[in-house]
């Protein structure tokens, strides 16, 4: 009995040391983080009336300090699931999902990318990035109850560039093509998401859902206002919280950085809104820009054939870290690389991916010289730096000037192959080495009719007939998309009929709800309305609804409620090019769901789809593919309402009068301490948000001033 006693007692003790292990091994086998080189910074924040911070500093580097410490004030959780995500650490962190980061980041080589090409970023460049994380690591000596991973802090500046590499080329899709490879599933083939949820296992929620790639954006010349004003909406739908949520801030350096606009936390810097000269905002476009390669491998997997000569595949064992409840598990994985680029090996071969962008770091220039751009002259030289390598730019300046740049690093393609399929990778000659250079970029600059707009669609719709780029201008090779979506056919409508322009119209064009008929939408209810009831006496009264729908969002009409269940299938299914999907399932699961929480199939909108943020709960307008937007919504099972998360975010209104001085307006879903529920600022922007408002945004000092609630250094 003693020694089943002792035998026991054991067990017991190697149980409670292998837990204690399991709790305590990340950290300590974590590599270490460095701090960057010390330095007193001179910076000064100031929060508005609505706790939007406003920095101001000595040197450039001394504001990007700043951005860091007041970020972290308002939400210093999603700064380190960032700063995690750049030393592959999210599991760690997060559990499964964020392991499915961290294999992301090896696999992609970002600290490989980091290490080659560090140095050659420009002296100020390494300042902004050493500055932004010397400002976090002030932050959290001075909180270390809010650190939620040991050994994260402190951080350099190599690991906010890491973060870059690894975040910019999810916005084009790679994530979908990476996760179809991992589960060995058809690819989406042409730069854009192209299968449905059940086809494409996602690797990582870090960039924009297949069906959350939306924005619009609007410049209007003075020709074609009614005030000789030249104005700028920036209209980006991102997520309302999490590592792509926009973040408002105002910048003022006397090294003459002055900016008003948005980033996205681990940025030292907007990445859209005005200086006091010229202004841009973003919208997400889906060239072709990643290439897929399948190799010929030897019969042990370890060599590849190129050029009828055999190359040693590259390989390295990785250790995710899994959090599992109190315990963060190490679980291994191995990494493939080729001349191409990383490698996937599944059931079907091994396949390799190359990029646009792969292996670069200048989009951290690029993104801070358009900043400091002062005209239309030097903020294309700072495009032409060619670091960014996708994204949509809408502009508009103090001189009147407006541009539309679908901007992209297209690679320099060799004609004759299927650059649409899987490439075969045995031959070198279509590994492409560079891109186009920036003046065979499309552009379009001052069109005559005097606007321009964007809206996730073909470059070659953009500001009216007989205004537009010249689609036989420009090479197939470049994979340019060709969808259109519901907001760019109604943004072109609204405009061809608007006439002269002023505030009041604009923002009419800009919160419109309604749905153009043509294309998916009107296919989408005609096959609703074709809907066989078969017994089922509720499908008739669907259908009655639909036919009394107005095709506007508003609220105001019959079915609006249904409607919006409705398009938002149809909506998904169109922007991933594939077929409407089952009209009677998806009618049958709208009608199940008014009926259990609503009792009746015609509820009013703004009793379905709200704004939600703590105690505050909002009536909501607006829908999938509407330009004003409501994309992407959680169902609150408990009372069936639709909580919006993604759609409008950060809206800001800019103005350059005839005189060329600048003025804006600005709003956000919540407020600018999403994260902080104790804080004013949790949510005081909601009912602006959801009324269709703005409020002022203080530009200068003396604008300020009136209205600074809070002045301190940090």
């Amino acid at each position: 009995m003693r020694v089943l006693k002792r035998l026991a007692l054991s067990l017991l003790v190697l149980v409670a040391v292998t837990a204690i292990a399991l709790a305590l091994w990340e950290p300590l086998v974590a590599e270490s983080g460095k701090a960057p080189p010390p330095r007193t910074y001179d910076v000064e924040i100031v929060r508005d009336d609505f706790g939007v911070p406003h920095i101001f500093g000595k040197t450039d580097a001394d504001v990007a300090y700043g951005v860091a410490w007041a970020h972290s004030e308002d939400d210093f959780s999603t700064i380190q699931e960032v700063a995690a995500m750049t030393r592959a650490r999210t599991g760690a962190l997060t559990g499964q999902d964020g392991a499915k980061v961290d294999f992301a980041a090896h696999l992609l080589d970002i600290r490989g990318t980091v290490d080659r090409k560090y140095d050659t970023l420009p002296a100020d460049i390494r300042a902004l990035l050493d500055a932004y994380a010397a400002g976090l690591n002030h932050y959290a000596d001075k909180h270390p109850e809010e650190v939620a991973l040991t050994g994260l802090f402190p951080l350099e500046g190599r690991d906010i560039a890491a973060g870059f590499v690894l975040r910019s080329p999810f916005f084009f899709g790679l994530d979908s093509v990476l996760g179809a490879l991992v589960e060995g599933k058809d690819l989406p083939i042409e730069g854009g998401p192209k299968l449905s949820g059940k086809e494409v296992a996602r690797v990582t929620p870090i960039g924009p859902e297949p069906d959350m790639n939306g924005s619009n954006a609007f410049a209007v010349a003075p020709a074609r206002s009614t005030d000789n004003v030249t104005r700028l909406i920036s209209n980006s739908h991102q997520p309302w919280r999490g590592g792509v949520a926009w973040y408002e801030l105002v910048v003022h350096s006397e090294e003459g950085w002055d900016f008003a606009g948005a980033t996205f936390p681990g940025s030292p810097y907007p990445f859209l809104g005005h200086n006091k000269t010229l202004g841009w905002t973003n919208t997400v476009n889906r060239p072709d820009l990643i290439d897929v390669y399948k190799l010929e491998l030897n019969d042990d997997r370890t060599q590849y054939r190129l050029d009828g000569k055999w190359r040693d595949l590259e390989s390295k064992r990785v250790w995710l870290k899994v959090k599992m409840g109190p315990f963060t598990l190490p679980v291994p994985q191995t990494v493939y690389r080729s001349v191409h680029g990383p490698v996937i090996l599944n059931d079907k071969g091994a396949f390799a991916i190359r990029y646009a962008g792969i292996d670069e770091l200048k989009m951290l220039e690029q993104y801070f010289r358009i900043n400091k751009a002062r005209d239309f002259a030097e903020w294309q030289q700072a495009m032409a730096i060619q670091g960014v390598p996708a994204t949509n730019f809408i502009y508009a300046d103090a001189k009147g000037n407006i541009a539309f740049a679908y901007n992209a690093l297209f690679p320099a393609r060799k004609p004759g192959a299927n650059w649409r399929g899987v490439l075969p990778g045995d031959r070198s000659d279509l590994i492409w080495k560079t891109h186009l250079p920036w003046d065979r970029v499309p552009l379009l600059v001052n069109p005559a009719s005097g606007y321009i707009m964007n809206a996730n669609n073909t470059p070659f719709v953009a500001a009216g007939p007989g205004d537009e780029l010249d689609r036989a201008s420009f090479s197939a090779l470049m994979g340019i998309e060709d969808d259109m979506t519901n907001r760019a056919r109604q943004a072109i409508k609204l405009f061809e009929a608007a006439g002269q322009i002023d505030a009041a119209m604009l923002a009419q064009i800009k919160y419109d709800v309604g749905y153009d008929k043509s294309d998916y939408a009107t296919g989408w209810i005609d096959a609703l309305l074709a809907v066989e009831a078969d017994g089922d006496k509720r499908i008739p009264q669907a259908q009655k609804l639909l036919r009394a729908w107005d095709w506007q969002m508003d609220g105001k009409g019959k079915g609006d409620a249904l409607a919006l269940m409705l398009m938002r299938p149809a909506m998904r299914q169109s922007y991933r090019r594939l077929p409407l999907p089952d009209a009677r399932e998806e009618l049958v699961a709208a009608i199940d769901h008014l009926e259990k929480h609503f009792k009746t199939l015609n509820p009013k909108l703004g009793t379905v789809l709200r704004l939600r943020q703590g105690k505050v709960d909002l009536p909501m307008d607006g829908g999938s593919d509407t330009l004003r937007a409501a994309t992407l919504w959680d169902v609150d099972e408990t009372d069936g309402r639709f909580a919006v998360r993604h759609g409008d975010s950060f809206i800001q209104f800019v103005e350059w009068d005839a005189d060329g001085n600048v003025s804006s307006r600005s709003i956000q879903p919540f407020g600018a301490a999403t994260t902080r529920p104790e804080s004013p600022h949790y949510a005081d922007q909601a009912k602006l948000f959801v009324e269709h408002q703005t409020k002022p945004v203080y530009f200068t000092r003396e604008q300020l001033m009136p209205h600074a609630k809070r002045r301190y250094r940090p």
